[in-house]
């Protein structure tokens, strides 16, 4: 070990002068030493708070020191989670603040069993899916976003936007869930008991589709938790940070933030920290081999 190492190491214990004199170098020598050090260590700092800085702006400001630690690993920057949490202290890189949000329970007559019984994994895409709708404030009105995940890479894989909450609205969504893995003949769809998902045009359409529904118990928003995640991410993490003057401002920026932010490039810890993306192309590659 380095002669001067060791004097930094046991400062606390022995007088710098008692350890220079024994091991035969100089108080002068430890404190260049130490000096130089210091410098390094600022200048490494200076460089992962660079990283980060790059890494939470690509994040659009959402990543709190958890994510922002995953991705450093993942370009090969070999830092403890503690010491990222530390410099986005220091430096008050915060995520964007996430405002409290609320469910409401239907009082609508459940119409379909719960199948999928808050069991929100699946061994293949177009297994199991999970749909729901929310409403967008806009300075034009509300716009209504139906989306539908697949839960085996927590992938957006449908998505329909319109003025109005109906039965429309919902099969669009679902017709759209279709082209990504071929048709969903034997999948598992599940929802709250709102009044579009208990349709009669609803269920015939995914009768069409081979499609098994599956809806939440009364009351029960965690029956559906997933979907729920997502849109209260959608929400806190973009929606809430904008200002839509029209429903079609509104429709292109989530939809951006969804295809090429949420399910392209966003960190999942479900997923173990990957993307949706990802997930699905090393399902794909799995196969193909």
């Amino acid at each position: 070990m380095n002669k001067f190492m060791f004097m930094k190491q046991n400062s606390n214990e022995f007088p710098i002068g008692r350890m220079a004199k024994v091991l035969g170098t100089s108080r002068s020598g430890f404190y260049e030493f130490s000096k130089r050090r210091e410098g390094k260590r600022k200048q490494s700092e200076c460089m992962l708070f660079v990283k980060i800085k790059s890494i939470f702006e690509e994040s659009r400001k959402t990543y709190g020191s958890p994510r922002v630690h995953r991705e450093l690993i993942r370009q090969g920057i070999a830092c403890s989670r503690k010491r990222v949490a530390k410099i986005m202290r220091k430096e008050k890189i915060q995520p964007k603040m996430r405002k409290k949000w609320k469910t409401f329970p239907s009082d609508k007559t459940v119409k379909a069993p719960n199948y999928l019984d808050q069991e929100f994994t699946a061994s293949a895409p177009n297994r199991k899916l999970v749909s729901d709708i929310t409403y967008i404030k806009t300075m034009e009105g509300w716009l209504y976003v139906a989306g539908v995940m697949d839960l085996f890479s927590r992938k957006i894989i449908g998505l329909s936007m319109g003025v109005e909450p109906n039965t429309d609205l919902v099969i669009n969504a679902l017709r759209q869930a279709s082209p990504q893995w071929g048709d969903l003949k034997g999948a598992l769809h599940h929802s709250d008991r709102g009044c579009q998902y208990t349709s009669r045009r609803f269920k015939d359409y995914a009768d069409e589709q081979g499609i098994t529904l599956s809806m939440s118990a009364k009351g029960k928003c965690y029956d559906n938790a997933a979907m729920e995640s997502f849109f209260h991410t959608l929400k806190t993490e973009h929606v809430h940070l904008c200002a839509f003057k029209t429903r079609e401002e509104a429709r292109i920026s989530i939809f951006e933030y969804i295809e090429i932010f949420y399910n392209r490039k966003r960190l999942h810890s479900t997923l173990d920290y990957k993307t949706p993306q990802e997930t699905e192309d090393s399902w794909v590659n799995r196969i193909a081999q």
